[in-house]
């Protein structure tokens, strides 16, 4: 099995603890010695790169992705792309996703039937690079709720933003429909949003017959069930019900905290904060003023959210970063700028942001003991980062940052080699790395 040494680095293990100076050596696709310190690591036969002092960490995963949203302003621009062009979109966004430093990501829901599945059997396959994923459907609505976006003018108007359901039969069928095809999650839009006129982000959509009519399908596949929810009244539903992610969870109430807090160990909330700031300060060029997203209730909906998840995480419930990049607002792979409003405004050390990307992230992508960690035995999915998180979170949203990505044991970015690194102006020592045959 080809081995790789980490020499001379600072290694930042997803715990949320500080870093420490040492190295490390993978062989094959797993992390075989960690030697912090001067701890001794077999180098014998192994392609040593050395760091020059900067940071190793493992892979970020990303809780809450969309590839196919497609950079447009709205639903509708995102439906309207042609289902070929759609499905290279998607590849070429895996690979970006990949080359940033996120080895790792749950599907949040497709914008068409098969999207996300055909992307994570590439990807799988070899056939495209991409992170590990975990595919889902698209988005389960009820007429009038968030996702009911059918535009019958389209030459395919079957490939609506969401899917509609009216009913528990109703529901079913289309649940068992998106586990034919394959996927691995079943996402539920329980709430409302304020991107939706007539659906605000406070309210709640379908009945409890609905919901437990798709959670038994769910489970009797043995997948997951995700929901869109971020009213109170659609977060607790979400909880009566066996949902496992919960993304936005924006709005709630003592009651609601209290189930937060006794699910911790079984749930996830993946809030997705950085659009509600995105549409309050960033949208003025996609024809929302600040003004007008005030309007809309975003600023209602941004201050409860802070209020929430400062609570949550108080309790010990596991909030992870991403979501709902993809947007003209909120473009691909800016998506790490969440784990600074952690820290801006949820109250979060940089290590404790930083293991919302990392150790939470094997928890979520359900390899709990392979994944999110510098860990003997665990697997070589890794970065190496010009400069210190801990320091300066902003580094982790610029892929140039990225000296190297390495998944699964081998580069999906490859370090810079000897004098092909060189830039015009000398760089800090840590900001260098190099490989040479050990």
């Amino acid at each position: 099995m080809a081995s790789t040494l980490f020499t001379n680095v600072r290694i930042l293990d997803g715990t949320g603890g500080s870093p420490v100076a040492g190295s490390v050596l993978v062989q094959g696709n797993r992390i075989k010695a960690v030697g912090r310190g001067n701890a001794a690591v077999p180098t014998a036969g192994a392609t040593v790169i050395d760091g020059a002092g900067a940071t190793l960490m493992p892979g970020m995963c990303e809780a809450h992705t969309h590839f196919s949203w497609n950079d447009a302003a709205t639903l509708a621009g995102i439906q309207t792309m042609p289902l070929e062009e759609h499905v290279l979109w998607c590849a070429k966004t895996a690979r970006r996703y990949l080359e940033a430093g996120f080895t790792s990501c749950v599907g949040a829901a497709c914008a068409k039937p098969r999207l996300d599945v055909v992307i994570r059997n590439a990807i799988d396959a070899g056939q495209i690079p991409g992170p590990r994923y975990l595919a889902a459907s698209q988005e389960i609505t009820v007429p009038g709720g968030l996702g009911d976006e059918t535009l019958p003018h389209l030459p395919f108007p079957e490939f609506s933003f969401g899917v509609n359901v009216n009913g528990a039969e109703d529901m079913r069928k289309a649940v068992r429909l998106f586990l034919k095809y394959g996927v691995d999650s079943i996402k539920l839009n329980l709430s409302g949003d304020n991107f939706v006129p007539g659906a605000p982000a406070d309210t709640a959509w379908m009945t409890d017959a609905e919901v437990a009519a798709a959670m038994e399908e769910v489970r009797m596949r043995g997948k997951r069930g995700t929901a869109h929810a971020r009213s109170a009244a659609s977060v607790k539903q979400a909880l009566r019900h066996g949902i496992q992610i919960i993304y936005h969870a924006s709005f709630t109430d003592e009651e609601t905290l209290d189930m937060l807090e006794e699910a911790r160990d079984r749930i996830f909330v993946a809030p997705g904060i950085a659009i509600l700031y995105a549409m309050l300060h960033e949208a003025e060029a996609y024809g929302i003023s600040h003004q007008k997203a005030v309007q809309m209730g975003y600023q209602i909906e941004w201050d409860a959210a802070v209020e929430s998840l400062k609570a949550m995480h108080k309790r010990g419930v596991r909030i992870l970063f991403g979501g709902d990049y993809g947007f003209a607002m909120t473009p691909h792979c800016q998506n790490a700028r969440d784990l600074e409003f952690f820290v801006k405004y949820l109250g979060f050390t940089p290590g404790e942001a930083i293991r919302c990307a990392t150790m939470y992230g094997g928890q979520i992508m359900m390899k709990p003991n392979e994944l999110g960690q510098i860990k003997e035995g665990y697997l070589a999915d890794l970065l190496l980062v010009d400069g210190d998180p801990m320091a300066n979170l902003a580094i982790l949203r610029d892929p140039k940052r990225m000296l190297a990505v390495m998944k699964d044991g081998v580069f999906a970015k490859v370090p810079p080699v000897g004098d092909a690194f060189a830039r015009p102006s000398p760089p800090p020592a840590a900001e260098r790395a190099w490989s040479r045959a050990a």
